[in-house]
């Protein structure tokens, strides 16, 4: 049988205050990516990231549209979800 291996989805504040969405099922390999500037287009030129916030999907299916949810939100919304209010 073959074991699934779980998925995040994950939030970043990047050095310039902006956020970035993204999912894995290797949440501490792409951190590392991410903070060596070897991840994504976008975090590579606003370094550095921390990571504020990830959930766990079922599959990689469920991580995808939790993503494209998130990434359809307003700041004001995604700060909301995220527990910060308004900054």
């Amino acid at each position: 049988m073959k074991r699934r291996r779980a998925c995040w989805v994950y939030v970043l504040e990047c050095g310039d205050g902006s956020y970035y969405t993204g999912w894995t099922n290797d949440l501490a390999k792409r951190l590392k990516s991410h903070q060596s500037g070897k991840g994504g287009k976008y975090t590579r030129s606003r370094l550095p990231v921390r990571l504020i916030r990830k959930w766990r999907a079922k599959d990689r299916s469920a991580a995808m549209r939790k993503e494209a949810l998130f990434k359809l939100l307003s700041r004001n919304e995604k700060e909301r979800i995220l527990g910060f209010g308004s900054r």
